[in-house]
């Protein structure tokens, strides 16, 4: 039984065998439902196939749920998309083995760093070749430098002393001490995540913020991006 209907975020919706596909600002939203992973998988692939021409040239966040996957099955995953025309960004779960397995891939955990403000405080100028990420899988310790035009996902720490810069967005799977500048070459629309976000300098774009001289008693995941003229942190959602 396949249907469609308006969802309430004002977007659309497709369901098909338990697959729900959504229409999202970023994209497309998949949805892979419950049921045994390579049965999921199957649907999914078929899915795909039927809808060829729909999918083709597309890009799509894929929400896995609290699967366990490791980095093989995460690569099947971007296989399968890959042979439809379709560019998978972001991978979504509950499971934190399949979110660090996502961010060694290069994908993307969470919608919220798919978005963009309406009106960066400086001008971009026009768009030239795409950027890919850079995965650092190490922790940067004092007078290290990181610095890529495009996202910058590290897997580890940032102590202080050391400093990242990035194009567009930056992503820690660690603690985050040091100096970061995203969207360094303008683009007020980067946003800055870690499990534990203390920098000693966050700067986006233009924008310039520092931690807090309180301490937290127990960290947590944050994002920190640009709205109404300053840098605002919130806890990462979990999906």
């Amino acid at each position: 039984m396949c249907y469609n209907r308006f969802s309430h975020a004002g977007g659309w919706e497709m369901e098909a065998d338990g697959i729900v596909v959504k229409g999202i600002r970023q994209g497309l939203l998949i949805n892979l439902g419950e049921g045994p992973w390579e049965e999921r998988l199957a649907r999914l692939a078929h899915r795909l196939e039927a809808g060829a021409t729909f999918f083709r040239g597309g890009r799509a966040a894929l929400d896995v749920g609290a699967r366990p996957l490791d980095s093989e099955e995460i690569r099947r995953v971007q296989a399968l998309f890959a042979r439809y025309g379709v560019e998978l960004w972001a991978l979504l779960s509950t499971c934190d083995e399949t979110v660090l397995a996502a961010v060694r891939a290069g994908l993307v955990p969470d919608l919220a760093l798919g978005d963009r403000v309406q009106e960066p405080a400086e001008p971009v100028g026009e768009a030239g070749p795409a950027v890919g990420g850079l995965v650092v899988g190490r922790t940067l310790r004092s007078g290290q430098r990181i610095e890529h035009p495009g996202d910058v996902v590290i897997i580890g720490d940032v102590h202080a002393g050391a400093e990242v810069v990035a194009g567009r967005h930056v992503i820690v799977w660690g603690r985050l001490q040091g100096v970061v500048h995203a969207g360094a070459m303008g683009d007020a629309g980067a946003v800055v995540c870690a499990l534990d976000l203390a920098p000693t300098q966050l700067r986006i774009a233009g924008y310039i913020a520092r931690s807090p001289e309180e301490k937290r008693r127990r960290p947590v995941p944050e994002i920190a991006r640009v709205r109404d003229g300053y840098i605002e942190a919130m806890p990462w959602r979990k999906r």
